[in-house]
């Protein structure tokens, strides 16, 4: 009897095991309670601010209280000189600023870029101001400028200027004084970004460019230059968003004074809610200020063509 001829049959291939979901999503699994407290710390405060600048809020005239509309900003483009005082003042601030300190700082990072004796201890004292906080750096200043034991007793002993003269009490040099207060700490900054960015510049170039005839100058503004383009224009945009938004220097050193010559916008704005408990016209202004610098912040990364390659 024949027997049927039995045709194997080929193995079944291996079944694919889907790849589980939660190994992918384990990474976001882990940051999520981090995120989420992030954007309850950001959202809540922002939205808050929002909702009050549409509000009259005041706690001490709790009557008054209630939907504001758009009165508030109203009442700060056309009623309140103050405000466009204190705008004007903050843009003039932010200016001289950061143009002081980007000029500087880029002279201190070329130097302690070059190789000489000492060279660590110098890069210690240039950064070195960075590390102190804003309060201490005004108590510091303050003291420098005290007229009884500060630098005018030394310059009147020398028989310059007057025994008894306060550079901050004085409306013709206040802003000169609070402008080197804040260079002192401001500096750093810029140095050490540029600093960072110039390591990374290849010694390949200079020495082609050397080779080629070209000066210090001509081989600063082609190649270094150029490579610091984007360091250049990220700290100067922080650096400018920081000074618009200085309350704590100048809140110690001058308070604002003298006669309002060195009140700012935020301060103004801090004076606004803290010490008149104006919290409604207040958010206001703190809505104005965002939008300000909103605003600038994306017409200056467009000018600059931040990110672009250099020609």
């Amino acid at each position: 009897m024949a027997q049927a001829a039995v045709v194997a049959k080929p193995p079944a291939p291996p079944r694919r095991r889907r790849a589980s979901a939660t190994p992918r999503r384990l990474p976001y699994l882990l940051i999520a309670p981090a995120a989420l407290l992030m954007v309850g710390f950001i959202a809540y405060p922002v939205i808050s601010v929002f909702y009050y600048s549409l509000q009259h809020f005041n706690p001490t005239k709790p009557w008054r209280n209630g939907f504001a509309g758009f009165d508030n900003f109203t009442h700060a483009f056309t009623d309140d000189p103050m405000f466009w005082d204190t705008l004007v003042f903050s843009g003039k601030w932010v200016v001289v600023e950061v143009g002081l300190q980007l000029m500087f700082g880029l002279a201190l990072a070329l130097i302690v870029n070059q190789t000489f004796v000492g060279r660590s201890i110098g890069r210690a004292l240039v950064f070195s101001p960075w590390a102190v906080s804003g309060v201490l750096t005004s108590a510091i200043w303050v003291l420098l400028y005290n007229s009884q034991t500060g630098i005018t007793r030394y310059l009147a002993d020398m028989g310059i200027g007057t025994y008894g003269t306060s550079w901050l009490s004085d409306t013709s040099t206040v802003f000169p004084a609070a402008i080197v207060a804040d260079l002192w700490r401001g500096v750093p900054f810029f140095a050490i970004l540029i600093l960072a960015d110039l390591q990374s510049v290849s010694k390949d170039l200079y020495e082609a460019a050397e080779v080629d005839g070209a000066s210090r100058f001509k081989q600063f503004w082609h190649i270094t230059l150029p490579h610091l383009k984007d360091a250049i224009v990220l700290s100067t945009l922080l650096r400018a968003v920081w000074e618009f938004n200085n309350v704590d220097l100048l809140y110690t050193l001058t308070g604002g004074g003298p006669a309002g010559e060195t009140t700012t916008l935020p301060l103004y704005i801090a004076n606004t809610s803290v010490d008149a408990h104006n919290f409604g016209y207040a958010s206001a202004l703190t809505t104005v200020a965002f939008v300000i610098l909103l605003f600038f912040s994306i017409v200056y990364l467009r000018l600059s063509k931040f990110g672009g390659e250099n020609k």
